[in-house]
């Protein structure tokens, strides 16, 4: 697979130069700069381009080309949002781009309630903590009908038995403060939002209140809607992307549980089998993020990956611990429910071209100033520099051994043979 890296554009500290010792081939990214519901424009699309080629790389995978609320909700002005992302597309295949990994997910990205849980290592993690996340639905967003759902929620078979998180977050709410109310605010929406969704920002004086109003637009909105307001957007996009060769793929929901009140629509093997077989475009794909998959208990990531390899269009490879109360979080690349090992075989096997990243490296401390310290690269949560460059180490390793079973030329980039 080709070795590809999430960058966050020219400001990013973690810089292309350093990507291009690493072995990075190509790179992820998105024109950041630019408001939501604007057309990307192929002036714009090729500075950036260009840039990255001058470092001997190239731009393999959008992500993201955000899909705005009013598409996923189906507002009044959905049909002129999809025209302004049909031309982004254009633009986009003019400039040689032709892979774009979005999501569907519903006001919140990716959620974990801790950005640096500490691993047994030293190191830390992002980590999801059922109660917590609870609290802050409970007590923080104070969600209408979030108590009769929080007493309502059980876990999937073989984890949390007998766990009542309802009870959990209760019990917290006589703990916290202030501060720490705060923190867990900066740790599922701020931090984690701004810098993928564009929804919200770390200016944002009152980010509770947005929120509260996101979550608005979304009243009467159930999983039937949502697949219908999805396949909407599908079939209308799909005439352009058969027009310029332009691969969609979806990445899954994160975690992939109902949360909020908000249905998930690309949680299960039933919810990737429908959105493929309701818009049966090959350009209609999935991104594989082995560790979305792998937070749901009930999600068999290897029997995922051979039945979906051939409408897979990007791998996101990392992987996730559940524990037994059923909170999980991010794993060694080496070990977790994913089994990245196999996961190469099977993708090398369907297709040896596709691009990969590793995805949400471990932090690891030091003494300021020390070889380890992570602060000086001011990334964003989950994409350190030194984590992820320790991930793509095992992940080539792994690459290089399943090639050499497949009978592929392994070449590490930059390097004499």
């Amino acid at each position: 697979m080709e070795r590809t890296w999430r960058w966050f554009g020219k400001k990013d500290k973690i810089t292309l130069a350093m990507l291009k010792q690493i072995g990075v081939e190509g790179i992820v990214t998105a024109l950041h700069d630019v408001p939501l519901g604007q057309v990307w424009t192929r002036e714009k699309i090729r500075d950036l381009r260009e840039y990255i080629e001058s470092y001997g790389m190239r731009w393999s995978v959008v992500e993201s080309l955000p899909v705005v609320e009013t598409i996923k909700y189906g507002g009044p002005d959905r049909d002129e949002q999809i025209e302004v992302y049909k031309q982004s597309l254009r633009n986009l295949s003019a400039e040689g781009i032709h892979t774009i990994c979005y999501n569907f997910m519903p006001v919140l990205d990716w959620a974990r309630t801790d950005l640096a849980h500490k691993n047994p290592n030293g190191a830390s993690n992002l980590y999801f903590n059922y109660a917590e996340f609870a609290y802050f639905d409970l007590y923080i967003l104070k969600r209408p009908g979030a108590r009769e759902e929080w007493a309502a929620f059980r876990f999937p078979d073989g984890v949390g038995e007998g766990r009542n998180v309802l009870a959990e977050a209760d019990a917290l709410a006589r703990t916290m403060t202030p501060e720490k109310d705060h923190q867990l605010v900066e740790n599922i929406v701020i931090k984690t939002q701004g810098f993928v969704s564009g929804n919200f920002s770390e200016n944002d004086e009152a980010p509770v209140e947005k929120f509260r109003e996101f979550l608005d637009l979304y009243k009467g909105i159930g999983k039937d809607q949502l697949r219908a307001n999805m396949k909407y957007f599908l079939e209308a996009i799909m005439p352009t992307c058969d027009e310029c060769g332009m691969n969609m793929c979806v990445h899954p929901d994160d975690p992939p549980i109902e949360i909020l009140g908000l249905p998930r629509i690309v949680r299960t093997e039933e919810d990737i089998r429908w959105f493929l077989d309701a818009v049966p475009n090959p350009h209609n794909g999935l991104t594989f993020c082995a560790g979305s998959l792998s937070a749901g208990a009930y999600n068999n990531v290897l029997e995922l990956a051979r039945e979906f390899a051939p409408r897979t269009h990007f791998v996101h490879l990392r992987s996730c611990h559940i524990f037994p109360n059923g909170d999980f979080t991010e794993a060694s690349h080496l070990g977790g429910r994913a089994d990245v090992v196999e996961l190469c075989r099977i993708f090398e096997k369907e297709n040896p071209s596709l691009p990969m990243r590793v995805d949400h490296g471990m932090t690891f401390t030091d003494t300021p100033g020390g070889i380890l310290d992570e602060s000086s690269h001011g990334h964003n949560a989950g994409y350190t520099l030194l984590g992820r460059m320790f991930a793509l180490g095992q992940v080539q390793g792994i690459l290089a051994t399943v090639d050499r079973e497949l009978g592929i030329d392994y070449k590490q980039p930059g390097f004499y043979d």
